[in-house]
């Protein structure tokens, strides 16, 4: 499965999130930009979608997200709102990004993640769904069913976000 990209308005410098300790308490609302620019402790959801036969969806990211842009991802998701619920975001960004209504997702677990461009606390979900996906918001630029074999492969050829590739794969047993 091959997608092109959609017109995508990117991500709003000025959208507010919760600037966390490592520990999960929030310390304050601060915008986008000013989490990103000082790689601010934030809460995030992680969801891998998985095909019926184990397939995993990963996707090549938008040109213009403000981390990481067009970097290869084994997880949908994103930064949560403030006070937003991991479940509710969870499937808030299937919607968003795939275009997903009506689906169910299964809690995996949470953890952190911290490396010189990020601090994350992520909430990892998993979704069991052959779509179809609808790519309305631009976020992704392309994606690709892969088997559990192939996955090795694709993770030496090209960049994937590494947050994601620690946070996720682990549970997924593939």
């Amino acid at each position: 499965m091959e997608h092109s990209p959609a017109a995508h308005p990117g991500n709003s410098p000025q959208e507010l999130v919760e600037h966390m300790d490592e520990r999960g308490n929030v310390l304050g609302v601060v915008s986008r930009s000013h989490m990103r620019a000082e790689s601010l402790w934030h809460r995030s959801v992680f969801i891998a979608v998985m095909s019926h036969d184990g397939d995993l969806l990963v996707h090549q990211r938008s040109e213009k997200k403000d981390l990481w842009p067009g970097w290869w991802d084994v997880a949908i998701g994103g930064v949560l709102a403030p006070g937003e619920d991991a479940e509710a975001g969870a499937m808030r960004e299937l919607r968003e990004e795939l275009g997903l209504t009506g689906v169910c997702v299964e809690p995996v677990v949470t953890g952190a993640y911290m490396d010189k461009e990020v601090k994350v606390l992520g909430s990892i979900f998993l979704c069991i769904s052959e779509g179809p996906f609808v790519y309305a918001d631009g976020e992704i630029q392309q994606a690709h069913w892969i088997k559990p074999i192939e996955l090795n492969n694709w993770l030496g050829a090209k960049n994937f976000l590494p947050d994601s590739v620690a946070l996720v794969l682990p549970f997924l047993h593939i």
